[in-house]
């Protein structure tokens, strides 16, 4: 494995190897029959839906009880839930990515102080659907920029980006 074909992420490390791409919390890949394979994302929305569902539920007692300012808080709050919800359907968080499957790379710059600067990678699962895994690339405060950098070089000479 070629070791300049690693960038460091927001949780750790994207290793670009010539079959698939992994992420992996250390430098070094101890196992590749240990990576992750599974889409966890689903659990964690679960938990959104049920903060939602809370959250209407507070709102609907608020506004029974002759509160207005409260409850239309929360039913803000739980909108917005549902619509990242929805926007995070398609969302992945696989470990290991085969680069057969990759569709496209898109990189995203970061605006200072609000987001990070990523990649989307969109892949097809082992259900022929369409995902789209994350990587999010680290802030300028832990050398974001030099390694925003690197990480940009490294999918171009991979012919991953364009």
């Amino acid at each position: 494995m070629d070791s300049n074909n690693i960038f460091k992420t927001k949780t750790g490390f994207c290793h670009i190897l010539p079959d698939k791409i992994i992420l992996t919390r250390t430098r070094v890949i101890d196992n590749v029959s240990g990576v992750s394979t599974k889409n966890n994302i689903i659990r964690l929305l679960f938990i959104y839906g049920v903060i939602t569902i809370g959250l209407f539920y507070f709102a609907y007692e608020g506004f029974l009880n002759g509160k207005r300012i409260q409850p239309s808080l929360f039913s803000l709050f739980g909108l917005s839930l549902i619509y990242g919800i929805f926007i995070s359907l398609n969302n992945s968080t696989v470990s290991m990515i085969s680069r057969q499957h990759i569709e496209e790379v898109k990189f995203k710059k970061g605006n200072t102080g609000l987001t990070r600067s990523r990649f989307e990678v969109f892949f097809k699962d082992n259900n022929d659907k369409l995902k789209k895994r994350l990587i999010l690339l680290p802030v300028s405060m832990n050398d974001g920029d030099i390694e925003t950098e690197k990480a940009i070089q490294i999918m171009i000479d991979e012919n991953l980006l364009s």
